[in-house]
């Protein structure tokens, strides 16, 4: 770690309610980490439910995704990369929504993959147009698929990633915003998840913002939302069975 790092690390602010993320994405990400009770299975599909609750209301990109890792071989396995999918609320798109299933190889190359039946206004092979509503609940999807890995959402299938793997590992959940810390409060909801998660936030020191919050809403959901006091620590175990 150089000096400047180490300096920069020193006087970065405790707390970052405003204005926009400094990382390097310009995002700031918050996530749910699923738990098991012993070892991960070794699982050939996932899936959650996702609603968003407090749509935005500003012309930012957020992203609201299921991930997983792609994985060969018993125990830990070969890594071969990790995917995503799940709703987009995108200012460039119809409606402002969209739909995206996309990843990454292990050389950190972007994966290719199928192309989707869905349109893109931006011709992007991974962000494709799909009306969604507020207040509905979506299933997302992760499984195999004829080529490679799928994704759907509900039952329409956004496309494959070519990529190996015989099971999926490093199952997770999460948002992803680039709007400014300050604007107005968003949320979604996450159901459907395994008996326990784990939160995690990207820290102010990377550039995130320390007003967001994972919390369980007592009917087996975990709400994100941001613009709010954090009242769920990073690292807290939620149970959900």
């Amino acid at each position: 770690m150089s000096w400047r790092h180490v300096v920069d690390r020193l006087w970065a602010p405790a707390e970052r309610t405003t204005g926009l993320p400094t990382s390097s994405n310009a995002a700031s990400s918050f996530h749910l980490e699923w738990l098991w009770d012993g070892p991960a299975p070794a699982l050939a599909e996932v899936g959650a439910t996702l609603t968003v609750v407090d749509p935005p209301a500003v012309d930012r990109l957020y992203f609201w995704a299921l991930q997983a890792s792609f994985v060969e071989g018993t125990g830990l396995g070969r890594r071969l990369g990790g995917g995503h999918t799940g709703l987009q609320h995108h200012p460039r798109h119809p409606g402002g929504t969209a739909v995206n299933w996309g990843g990454y190889g292990s050389d950190g190359r972007e994966l290719d993959g199928s192309t989707s039946a869905l349109p893109s206004a931006l011709a992007n092979p991974n962000t494709r147009d799909l009306v969604w509503q507020a207040g509905r609940p979506y299933r997302l999807s992760i499984h195999r698929g004829v080529e490679g890995w799928a994704a759907t959402v509900d039952d329409v299938v956004i496309r494959e990633l070519h990529v190996g793997g015989d099971h999926l590992a490093s199952i997770m959940v999460w948002s992803e915003v680039f709007a400014a810390c300050d604007d107005p409060t968003t949320a979604v909801r996450w159901s459907d998840l395994p008996m326990a998660v784990r939160t995690r936030y990207q820290t102010v020191s990377d550039g995130g913002c320390s007003n967001t919050s994972s919390d369980p809403d007592g009917q087996g959901g975990i709400v994100q939302r941001t613009t709010v006091p954090r009242s769920a620590p990073p690292g807290r175990a939620i149970p959900l069975g």
